[in-house]
């Protein structure tokens, strides 16, 4: 057992100890910063404690604990199902304790945010909530948005997949991301988040992809000079709840969590897009070379890297759930 995960058991008996000032404590953990101005997980946490602690009376008290306090993405999902934390607000890390979610990480599934809002809000958010817990003992209370990926590089304008042919690129170290890179024909380098900038400033990688808001929060137009908006990846947030904690609620107190939970989720999505758009005003400003794919050149991407990733999909979460998200991109999309 290491420090943070030592930690996290205090949290748990601090808790209890903290009964008389409030009837129920709860504890949630994420990894960004605890500033709503400009983090989606800190605003949306924020506004959980706020609206629980004020509906409720006092009578439950929620502690937060941003910034990897508590470790990454994959020690909050485990402490969570231990229920030495009462919750956890995560995005990609989810998937390694339930398949399935990694296909709301098809290449260019969806076409805008508002579609992917109505897929996570509709009956195929909700099937999917009901088989992760099942699978791995955490309630989604509600999706919150991550942003969409893009491509940045230091060699040369990305408008569409040959642009990418040898360019080294930095991806996350999950294969998704490794088969859809190297779908495109450039050179994956799964490389952890804290190395990043050291890899792009001495040139061990040539590029790298993320929401525009990470881009610029993290001034990588200080040595990346070219910004593709391909959006290829759209990344949600969970969060997640110990099922046995919310079983153990009274149905009033059940009502209150699942509400703020609620305004918890669209208020890190707001967030996430305000931000989205103020960075991309920023990269534009500071110097970085921005290229918006047409329709055409951004089917040409889909062409390539759907196929490859969803043949990988297949031999690791239930196929069905595959038809099933397209479905519902597709119904919705045709709605709207």
């Amino acid at each position: 057992m290491n420090l943070k995960k030592i930690t996290a058991g205090l949290i748990a008996a601090g808790a209890i100890s903290a009964a008389s000032a409030a009837d129920l404590t709860l504890t949630i953990g994420h990894v960004d910063p605890q500033d709503w101005t400009t983090s989606k997980k800190g605003a949306a946490t924020e506004v959980f404690k706020n609206l629980v602690e004020a509906e409720s009376g006092g009578r439950i008290e929620v502690n937060v604990y941003p910034s990897g306090q508590l470790g990454g993405e994959t020690d909050l999902v485990q402490s969570a199902q231990e229920g030495t934390l009462s919750m956890a607000m995560v995005s990609g890390a989810f998937a390694k304790v339930c398949k399935e979610a990694a296909v709301l990480e098809i290449p260019y599934l969806f076409p805008s945010a508002p579609v992917a809002w109505e897929v996570l809000d509709g009956e195929f958010g909700k099937a999917l909530s009901e088989h992760c817990l099942a699978q791995s003992g955490l309630r989604t209370l509600a999706y919150g948005e991550t942003g969409f990926r893009n491509f940045t590089n230091s060699k040369r304008p990305v408008a569409e997949p040959k642009d990418l042919k040898g360019l080294k690129i930095r991806v996350q170290t999950l294969p998704l991301y490794v088969e859809m890179v190297k779908a495109m024909g450039a050179e994956p380098t799964p490389i952890a988040w804290p190395e990043v900038p050291s890899a792009l400033t001495t040139g061990v990688v040539d590029g790298q992809e993320n929401p525009v808001s990470v881009i610029e929060a993290n001034k990588f137009y200080e040595f990346q000079k070219y910004l593709t908006l391909d959006g290829h990846v759209y990344g949600t947030d969970f969060l997640l709840m110990n099922e046995d904690i919310y079983q153990s609620l009274s149905d009033a107190d059940r009502a209150i969590i699942e509400r703020a939970a609620k305004v918890a989720g669209t208020l890190g999505r707001a967030v996430q897009q305000f931000n989205s758009a103020k960075g991309l005003k920023s990269l534009a400003a500071n110097g970085m070379e921005i290229t918006t794919p047409t329709p055409a050149q951004l089917a040409m991407f889909r062409d390539i890297a759907q196929p490859a990733v969803i043949n990988w999909l297949k031999g690791e979460v239930q196929p069905e759930w595959i038809d099933r998200v397209q479905s519902s991109v597709n119904m919705v999309s045709n709605n709207q």
